[in-house]
């Protein structure tokens, strides 16, 4: 595979963009992003809490993580593509309504059955993000596409990395279920604001749904540069959701004794790394896309081993350097990949998204389903192998983009 292919950062099918826009449109593009990820998150530190309030067995807890994510697959798929053919800005309107649908009916759940069909609605809801960054991208110029997105990818992990302190609080003062009474309120809030605060766009696709849909498979098949990136991802976000999923469950056991006050203030390190990304998006504009994927990956495995030090050593503040360089990681390379797959073919510029998106929460599914198990069954030691094998994974397909000459 060529350079230019790898990182598409100078990449031929981009089209102009319309005249800049106010800053105010990304900022609320980013709040957009930001709240609807939160919503996949709330639930992480709150595991154990709500699984023993709807009668969910310990080693099935993780589900209430799992089957979120696996909405969001879905809505990924069936919903993110018509940003293709659909005014974007109803489009946003109507999956945030889906969103808090959804974390309404959490707030009323009292069985696993209901509280997974809820989180199951609230996951698909959850992709409101995933069309608010191909909007940002389609109203940024080429050369300055990798900043703007950056922008409104900041947005997204504050939104990811707030949730789980946030959520903790609420939970600690108001127990958990305000948590997701609060979100759903918050999303109505947010859909009205958007609808009058942001400016239409009509893409120019005429396909009808099932054609959109279809093209789905052909699509992946035919762009290599979407394909790494996804697979890239997807061992990077699969190490990350291992990790943020039982490392709630590692601080409330007796080796570190905290409460969700603390869990909280832990999961708060997290949101350091959301600087990261307008600097990784300066990178990508800048052509060094492939280097700094490399190193990210190689970062999340240090990452890993930090917090293993952190365990071995009882240190709250060694395990939360190690989920800052995690995180750093993540969010860097979820950068690079995403400037990557939009320098492609605007035309298809959402359903490149909804792959890339898709593949990688599917390889997140997988860390949150295997997170619980691992850890009840084999501690912490057993989440530290798994997260450091998935990303050498990773780290050797990505070695194979220079064995061609």
């Amino acid at each position: 595979m060529s350079r230019s292919q790898s990182d598409a950062s100078t990449g031929g099918g981009a089209a102009l963009a319309p005249p800049s826009h106010s800053p105010v449109t990304f900022f609320l593009l980013a709040l957009a992003a930001g709240l609807g990820a939160a919503n996949l998150y709330y639930a992480q530190p709150l595991v154990a809490l709500i699984a023993d309030d709807i009668g969910l067995d310990e080693t099935m807890a993780s589900l209430v993580v799992t089957i979120g994510q696996v909405g969001y697959i879905l809505g990924l798929l069936l919903l993110v593509p018509l940003g293709d053919i659909v005014e974007n800005r109803r489009l946003i309107g109507a999956i945030i309504l889906c969103a808090a649908a959804g974390l309404g009916l959490a707030f009323a759940s009292g069985t696993p059955a209901l509280f997974l069909l809820a989180a199951l609605i609230f996951g698909v809801g959850s992709v409101v993000a995933q069309v608010a960054v191909p909007f940002a991208a389609h109203l940024a110029s080429p050369e300055e596409r990798g900043r703007k997105v950056g922008s409104v990818v900041s947005g997204l992990m504050t939104g990811i990395l707030l949730a789980r302190p946030v959520s903790s609080m609420v939970a600690h003062w108001l127990g958990w279920r305000a948590v997701f009474l609060i979100a759903a309120l918050a999303m109505l809030a947010l859909a009205a604001g958007l609808r009058l605060a942001l400016p239409q766009r009509h893409p120019g696709g005429r396909a009808t749904y099932r054609q959109l849909v279809g093209s789905l498979w052909p699509l992946m098949r035919s762009q290599p540069v979407l394909r790494r990136r996804a697979a890239y991802q997807a061992a990077m976000f699969g190490a990350f959701t291992l990790f943020w999923t039982a490392v709630p469950l590692l601080l409330a056991a007796p080796q570190f004794g905290l409460g969700q006050q603390g869990i909280a203030i832990f999961a708060l390190a997290g949101a350091a790394s959301v600087v990261v990304s307008p600097f990784a998006g300066w990178l990508a504009d800048r052509g060094f896309s492939r280097v700094a994927t490399g190193a990210a990956l190689v970062l999340a495995i240090l990452g890993f081993l930090i917090t293993e030090a952190g365990v071995g050593l009882s240190s709250v503040v060694v395990l939360a350097i190690g989920a800052i360089v995690l995180d750093c990681a993540a969010t860097a390379n979820l950068v690079f990949g995403q400037r990557a797959i939009f320098m492609l073919a605007p035309e298809v510029r959402s359903r490149l998204n909804a792959l890339y998106i898709a593949t990688f929460f599917f390889g997140g599914a997988l860390g949150s389903a295997l997170a619980s198990p691992l850890y009840e069954l084999a501690g912490w030691g057993a989440v530290t192998v798994a997260g450091i094998g998935i990303v050498v994974l990773a780290l050797a397909y990505f070695a194979t983009e220079f064995r061609r000459a």
